[in-house]
């Protein structure tokens, strides 16, 4: 599969504690938020009752990480955002692309965490009362940083999350553009309802003709006949998902891009999932089904070491400017 060695034994990550600096004033302890031009507490940040994010789900977001006190890919997640405000339509954005990087700084700069997971969100905003006319909204920008997420905890990582393939199928592409990262995610929310009917910590939906397409918040990724596959269509390209797949071409991984069918979801010796909240986190089974010994395999280990140890070396990484105040 690979010409580099793969390593093997347990999960390990980088040292990091949860605060660079001292917050701003102690309401910051618990996350910061951007609203109406103006940094508040976390926990005073809310969202207009008639804005059509709220009412339509018309909105779109990026969620980025800060590791060590560095941004991870923050040019590639602000490349990321426009293109999805321009595939929305969005063209009345209140806010420039060096003035979204510098409201991002603010945020965890307000918290002091050495370690967040900052969110930056466009709505559609409203239009005048009476009118349902879009083109007559005025798009809001909005942001908030809270303490790291991790989607599974490192222990539970240790022996992989157990993951359910629901039977509901994600929106399709023709309806609602996946390369959008948007917030239509009532077929994750039933899913993962399912998913602990039955026992599992998350699901993963099909698409229409049967194959694997993503989950809430992550990409899939399944060692099949010794080569790394994971979806092509169908779904987000997820910035660790990107991330992934360069380090597999580093390291000269086979990796193939192409359709995964529940069965061969099932079947598969190494899955893990990719997503900001938590990195590279290994499945320990697929609907009850063990996947390969039911610990994290040689595959997964190698790229989950790989990434964590880039992240820790500041690798696409840019400072969090913790003086910015204003």
């Amino acid at each position: 599969m690979s010409k580099t060695q793969m390593n093997t034994g347990p999960l390990t990550w980088p040292a990091s504690s949860s605060f660079g600096r001292r917050p701003w004033d102690d309401s910051f302890e618990r996350g910061s938020a951007y609203v109406d031009g103006r940094i508040v507490p976390v926990e005073e940040a809310s969202v207009p009752l008639l804005d059509w994010g709220f009412l339509r789900s018309d909105a779109c977001q990026e969620t980025i990480s800060v590791w060590n006190g560095q941004f991870f890919r923050l040019d590639d997640h602000l490349q990321r955002f426009e293109r999805s405000t321009t595939r929305l339509r969005m063209t009345s954005s209140p806010i420039s692309r060096e003035e979204i990087r510098r409201v991002v700084h603010r945020l965890v700069a307000a918290c002091g965490y050495d370690k967040a997971y900052v969110q930056i969100i466009m709505t559609r905003g409203r239009p005048p009362i009476g009118s349902r006319d879009l083109r007559l909204c005025a798009n809001r920008f909005q942001a908030f940083c809270i303490p790291y997420v991790w989607i599974a905890s490192q222990e539970a990582q240790q022996t992989g999350i157990r993951l359910h393939v629901s039977e509901r199928i994600r929106v399709p592409p023709t309806s609602v553009d996946p390369m959008v990262k948007h917030y239509h995610w009532l077929d994750f929310q039933m899913g993962l309802l399912d998913a602990y009917d039955n026992g599992m910590d998350t699901v993963v939906l099909m698409d229409g003709d049967g194959n694997v397409t993503e989950g809430p918040g992550f990409n899939v990724f399944a060692v099949l006949d010794g080569r790394l596959v994971t979806p092509a269509s169908g779904m987000l390209d997820g910035m660790t998902r990107r991330t992934v797949i360069e380090i597999a071409k580093e390291r000269d991984i086979d990796l193939l891009q192409r359709g995964i069918t529940a069965e061969e979801l099932r079947s598969a010796s190494e899955v893990f999932l990719t997503t900001t909240a938590g990195g590279i986190l290994p499945v320990g089974a697929v609907d009850g089904r063990i996947v390969g010994n039911g610990a994290p395999g040689r595959v997964t280990t190698t790229i989950h070491s790989a990434y964590w140890n880039m992240r820790a070396q500041g690798w696409l990484g840019e400072p969090v400017n913790y003086d910015l105040r204003s």
